[in-house]
């Protein structure tokens, strides 16, 4: 989402306490944060995640300086919310849950990309998303992630290694 002059009024208004520039705003870019809370958290839930980043954006949107940081902000609260998400569903899955399946499934049945994805962890799913989805450059993901470019790299590194360990391949 670029923030257009448009845009950008809508987010001085939205400071101003208006609650319909605030759900164009909303409009403007829902779309892109459910695609990345998808990435990190998955389909059950992504929509659940951007709604309350987005109920936090509009309890902070005051915070907000420069409207033209509208996306990396909002990105950065949706992503937080979804670590949030990721954190507490691991707090909440049971012990017996963990227990090894008494039969390994066939290493060569197909593997969905969710379940190759939900093998990372949140920031490298995250890094991923934004470079191959969104095509955005690291200091972009950096910059809505919250992490130095390098950090960016090495996510996203660490991703791939991950990925071909357990597609069987040379990273």
């Amino acid at each position: 989402m670029h923030v257009t002059d448009g845009l950008a009024d809508d987010v001085r208004r939205a400071q101003a306490g208006d609650d319909e520039a605030f759900g164009r705003l909303v409009e403007s870019c829902w779309a892109d944060l459910v695609r990345l809370a998808r990435s990190v958290v998955g389909e059950a839930e992504a929509e659940d995640a951007v709604q309350d980043g987005l109920i936090a954006a509009w309890d902070g949107i005051r915070q907000l300086r420069d409207p033209a940081r509208l996306r990396p902000w909002a990105t950065r609260i949706v992503f937080r919310r979804c670590l949030r998400r990721t954190r507490w569903r691991r707090l909440r899955v049971a012990l017996g849950a963990l227990r090894e399946p008494a039969s390994r499934p066939d290493p060569e049945s197909e593997l969905s990309l969710w379940q190759l994805l939900s093998g990372l962890a949140p920031r490298q799913r995250a890094v991923l998303h934004m470079t191959v989805v969104e095509e955005m450059s690291d200091s972009e993901i950096g910059d809505a992630l919250g992490l130095a470019p390098g950090s960016v790299r090495a996510h996203r590194r660490r991703a791939r290694e991950a990925l071909a360990r357990r597609l069987g391949a040379k990273p």
